[in-house]
């Protein structure tokens, strides 16, 4: 501690609330507290320092007894809590982009806390053995999602909240999910019996539909919705109403454009679901048609006339040479929406992704989400038996991917089942099969998130799952590196042997795929 006198300490604070634009008080595990005129109040008393803070919900007041850290927009105060305990708060100034850490730090905290005692108040008789809402990097947990380890005897719960600040509580599962399996690789000696999730109130129902299509057999899962002081113990049968709709599948419209916008070199046509047209290179678009007008331009769009094409057709070329494979690798085109690239790399070579596939036709976004950023490719297509097939595509790690698809697949399902595919416009002249659809996970070899094998070996066994592993040079040839089961890892058929681990296998995969060997895993 700064060696400090009250008088001291005093000043400073009335120093610091001056100088700042947006004072406020920061105690871990509680919410902050703007110190706005007639919020605050501070006194010095017979050498005694006390500063009181409050809002319409709170009344804070502690004694200081002296100064930590006197920094421009932060200032630390030691202080003293009834009954002697010490502690520290903080006086930040919110209007300063470097405190907006501490801000959000400061509102887990607060959230951990709450978390804390709804998670006694539904566990009765278990004690936390261990609460946290840190980073740890290197097992993929977030600070985001409040985690707890509860344990009774030899018995333990996994458990994990979202606060209701949180803008992704969608992700609480996919992090509970890699908490439930660290906790059980950690504590072989305690049986961890399942995970309790912890949702605002109205925020839960994705998380429940999901959880209807994980394998429940193997673990127990509750969920909670938690609102004000109170939570409630979800039924998850109330969950099985699935919110989606089919987007009507128009036929193609007759247009002065797409013959002459075919024509140049590198162009790919994407005939959308409405009826209209995408014009793309390399998956990024330069011009759409709909209701039979075309606009173009990739930062602004521009409504087209015919004496545009000229000026189209420099555009496509000049994204084509700016977005290739031997292009400059620092390109913005190049790195724009790599999603997009590995899309235009999948459509164009589905038969040589899984020999089952047909090549056409292949439809995106269906059913659509509403309202909902992704970050993933949603393809959907047929085999040559009319069994549906859903394709996720990911050109990057994404902790989410499984999860995501399996939302993709439900809804896919829900569809399927009421028949309603051929009715919307469909597949015209193929026959579906009722089976459920299969999945098929596609991602560059070593962009698979080190997670998706802990959370796939929850999903209910029932639905067939595949990750399928792209060479890593795929913008220039999309080849197959591994073909791995569900959760399962690879094996390969040079290497009769136990299944290969990690990058070792991804190289051994490339290799063989580089000298035309088709390997496919196995369920072992």
């Amino acid at each position: 501690m700064r060696a400090t006198t009250p008088e001291d300490a005093h000043s400073a604070i009335l120093r610091f609330i001056e100088a700042s634009r947006e004072p406020a008080l920061l105690e871990p595990g509680e919410e902050q507290i703007a110190l706005g005129p007639g919020s605050y109040h501070v006194e010095l008393r017979n050498g005694r320092l006390t500063l009181q803070a409050w809002d319409r919900t709170r009344n804070l007041s502690r004694r200081v007894t002296g100064v930590l850290e006197d920094k421009p927009g932060r200032l630390a105060l030691a202080i003293e809590k009834f009954g002697g305990q010490q502690g520290i708060v903080q006086l930040i100034d919110a209007a300063r982009p470097q405190n907006l850490g501490a801000v959000r730090r400061g509102a887990r905290l607060t959230w951990r806390e709450r978390f804390r005692r709804s998670v006694l108040r539904q566990f009765p008789g278990w004690s936390i053995h261990e609460i946290s809402s840190e980073p740890d990097l290197e097992h993929s947990l977030s600070p985001a999602y409040p985690r707890a380890f509860l344990k009774k005897n030899r018995a333990g719960w996994a458990a994990i909240s979202c606060g209701p600040e949180n803008p992704e509580p969608d992700g609480v599962l996919s992090f509970g999910l890699v908490w439930l399996e660290y906790l059980r690789k950690r504590e072989p000696r305690t049986m961890i019996e399942g995970l309790a999730l912890f949702l605002p109130a109205g925020r839960e129902r994705n998380t429940c539909l999901r959880l209807l299509y994980l394998n429940r057999s193997a673990t127990h899962f509750r969920v909670f919705a938690c609102e004000d002081a109170l939570e409630v113990d979800v039924d998850l049968a109330d969950y099985g109403n699935v919110d989606t709709r089919l987007v009507a599948c128009s036929g193609r419209i007759e247009d002065p454009w797409t013959a002459s916008l075919n024509a140049l070199p590198g162009v790919e046509t994407i005939e959308l679901n409405t009826g209209g047209s995408s014009f793309r290179v390399r998956g990024l678009e330069f011009a759409r048609l709909e209701d039979g007008r075309l606009s173009f331009g990739l930062e602004r769009r521009h409504t087209a006339a015919l004496e545009h094409l000229e000026e189209i057709r420099r555009l496509a070329l000049g994204i084509a040479r700016l977005r290739h494979p031997r292009a400059d690798r620092a390109g913005r085109l190049y790195l724009r929406d790599p999603e997009l690239w590995l899309e235009s790399q999948v459509r164009a070579s589905l038969p040589e992704l899984d020999a089952a596939l047909r090549p056409a036709p292949v439809y995106g976004q269906v059913p659509a989400f509403a309202g909902r950023d992704r970050g993933i490719i949603d393809l959907l297509t047929a085999d040559l038996s009319g069994r549906l097939a859903i394709l996720e595509l990911k050109a990057s790690e994404d902790i989410h991917l499984p999860l995501q698809a399996l939302d993709y697949w439900i809804r896919v399902k829900w569809h399927l089942d009421r028949d309603e595919f051929a009715g919307a416009g469909y597949f015209p002249g193929l026959e579906l099969r009722r089976a459920a659809p299969r999945i098929l996970l596609v991602a560059p070899a070593l962009q698979f998130h080190p997670t998706t094998d802990a959370m796939l070996r929850h999903f209910d066994p029932a639905i067939e799952l595949e990750r399928i592993g792209v060479g890593m040079d795929w913008r220039s040839e999309l080849r197959v590196a591994f073909r791995w089961q569900g959760a399962e890892g690879p094996r390969f058929a040079t290497e009769p042997g136990p299944a290969i681990a990690g990058a070792e296998a991804v190289r051994h995969a490339e290799a063989s795929s580089a000298e035309g060997t088709h390997v496919r895993g196995q369920s072992a």
